[in-house]
């Protein structure tokens, strides 16, 4: 049998030819959950002239892909202990890792790309099984070419999963795993040119859980215990979630239900048990969880409860009820999940996504990148006044839609000269080194111009709080008063203790001082305004970026004088309004 690629797949398809035939960086290819990633690697890998490496995590994957190439008419092996094969003598395999990782010896052929599925699984650890292959075939070929596929390119705790973008802009850095996004597809799209179900996002009806005292670690993760803590006060709200599910599901065909927790899995399939129900967790043999699995896509079970397992490599097409009864802070986890019901299949016409988590995402928003830092924030856009580059940042706006806030750090766009490129060096937030002057980015140790070391903005406030004559205020905001050409800045911290401090702006140096500490992080939100006089400063006042920290020493004759102001601060001390 012979394929006709959609559009968009011969488009990633031609898309990785050109990116391999003038560089050997690695790549990556950003397709949504049913887009046809299988179709796009078996029509690489029927194009290859030497020997071809497929990649996956689980057994599930690796008989999905095979099957799409076989489907070609073309033959390939299987190199997979869950599988019950393992041989590397076709010019295509496709391979579990973990089988393969075991076995590095018998990767001893010239082999020309690797290709990864599910490729934001691969991270920068020296020793990680994918680096382990990729190692050991690059001593035969060290020109080997590396491709990626996934439909989520940028992981909690870790950031994204490559460097620059095809459009021209920069997300991860430059140690991150891929070089180069070469390709991308937003799910809109899918949707819009009918190649995925419409999902229909339904408010629930009844209460739903709050998860919202609970905290994830920098992985977005939060602890079970503290999870089955919570739910287990939440009982009764469960077992009104689940006869809300039954109720809306009536009419469906299939059901996946997304528990937090084993234990609350359990709890969720009792609630079902005259219904036909099944629970897959990762302590699940083997043997049972393939049986479950092959009844619920042959609809002998309507409803699938899971925990963590069933989110990758996972296709049942008749799914078209998604409950999410677990928190996540991951918008690429959020649509992963949600994308297990988004397939297409015969007389569906669309899929509920019921959120009894309240999570709060916005499937069709684009992934920020960072971790949310507030339930209010949501992603804006954001103009550089640098390079004129329009970047996604968590942010606020006002009722009418004005970002009033943002938290990006710098900007993303990549400035292209000749055949050089780089990012833009404009920084929205930065620390600035007292040598130099120069803007670092706020986590920086050593200045990037001078390589003066910079000094650790928690090392100042906790030199500060041990001082008997100083003081430190969280700074919850700031008031503007002038009299001639002299303002007086007040800082208000959230107790009502107050600081002042006096710019004269006839004197040259306080004034430009002021402009070092205001100006850029004023022009974040108004490119074109100035606050060159003393009436702009007056106008602006309530729109100015207040410190996080104000530092103090007492002086014997004037009393508290302020010695230093920390912006943008990101360390282990609670700011001003948040919860310690």
């Amino acid at each position: 049998m012979i394929y006709n690629l959609r559009p968009y797949q011969q488009d990633a398809v031609s898309n990785t030819l050109a990116h391999f035939r003038r560089s050997d960086d690695s790549a990556v290819i950003v397709l949504p959950t049913g887009a046809g990633k299988s179709l796009v690697i078996a029509e690489l890998a029927r194009l290859a002239k030497h020997k071809l490496l497929v990649l996956a995590h689980v057994k599930e994957l690796v008989e999905q892909n095979w099957q799409k190439y076989a489907s070609f008419g073309l033959e390939a092996s299987i190199y997979s202990a869950g599988l019950g094969q393992k041989s590397l003598a076709n010019q295509v395999t496709f391979a579990s890792i973990q089988s393969i990782a075991k076995n590095l010896s018998a990767l001893d052929s010239y082999y020309s790309l690797v290709i990864i599925d599910e490729c934001h699984r691969l991270s920068d650890d020296d020793n990680s099984q994918y680096l382990q292959v990729i190692n050991q075939l690059k001593s035969i070929n060290p020109q080997l070419k590396i491709l990626g596929l996934t439909a989520t390119p940028y992981r909690l705790g870790i950031g994204w999963i490559y460097y620059q973008h095809y459009r021209g802009f920069v997300r991860g850095d430059i140690n991150s795993p891929f070089k180069k996004c070469i390709f991308e597809l937003p799910l809109s799209y899918m949707i819009k040119h009918g190649y995925l179900t419409v999902p229909r996002e339904l408010k629930p009806a009844v209460e739903h859980y709050d998860f919202s005292a609970l905290m994830a670690d920098p992985y977005g993760r939060i602890s079970e215990k503290d999870l089955n803590t919570l739910l287990h006060k939440q009982q009764r709200v469960t077992k009104t979630i689940v006869e809300d599910i039954r109720a809306l599901s009536a009419m469906r065909s299939g059901v996946m239900i997304f528990a937090s927790t084993i234990k609350h899995a359990e709890e969720i399939t009792s609630y079902l048990q005259t219904e036909s129900v099944a629970l897959v967790t990762g302590k699940t043999a083997k043997q049972e969880r393939d049986e479950i699995i092959r009844q619920f896509k042959a609809k002998q079970i309507k409803y699938l409860v899971n925990v963590s397992v069933l989110t990758t490599g996972f296709d049942a097409p008749h799914v078209d009820v998604i409950a999410i009864l677990r928190p996540t802070e991951s918008i690429s986890l959020y649509q992963q999940i949600v994308g297990r019901g988004l397939r297409l299949a015969p007389h569906k016409t669309d899929c509920l996504v019921i959120d009894y988590a309240d999570n709060g995402f916005d499937l069709f928003r684009p992934e920020v990148g960072s971790k949310r830092p507030a339930p209010d924030t949501e992603p804006v856009q954001v103009v550089c006044p640098g390079c004129g580059f329009a970047n996604t940042f968590w942010g606020r706006t006002d009722s009418q839609g004005k970002v009033i806030e943002h938290f990006g750090r710098r900007c993303q766009g990549l400035l292209v000269d000749e055949d050089e490129q780089q990012q833009c060096d404009y920084r929205f937030r930065f620390k600035t080194c007292g040598q130099c002057g120069a803007e670092n980015d706020i986590a920086a140790r050593v200045c990037q111009s001078c390589d003066m070391v910079l000094v650790d903005p928690d090392d100042k406030l906790r030199d500060a709080l041990n001082l008997k004559h100083a003081l430190v205020i969280r700074c919850a905001g700031l008031s503007i008063t002038a009299k001639g050409q002299v303002l007086t800045i007040t800082y208000h911290d959230e107790e009502g203790v107050e600081l002042k401090e006096r710019i004269d702006f006839a004197n040259s140096q306080r004034k430009a001082q002021f402009m070092a500490e205001y100006l850029k992080r004023f022009q974040d939100l108004h490119p074109e305004a100035e606050l060159n006089s003393v009436a702009a400063v007056l106008a602006a006042a309530g729109q100015l970026r207040a410190p996080d920290f104000v530092i103090a020493k007492k002086h014997a004759k004037f009393g508290w004088q302020i010695t230093d102001k920390l912006f943008d601060y990101q360390g282990r001390y609670r700011k001003a309004n948040q919860l310690g």
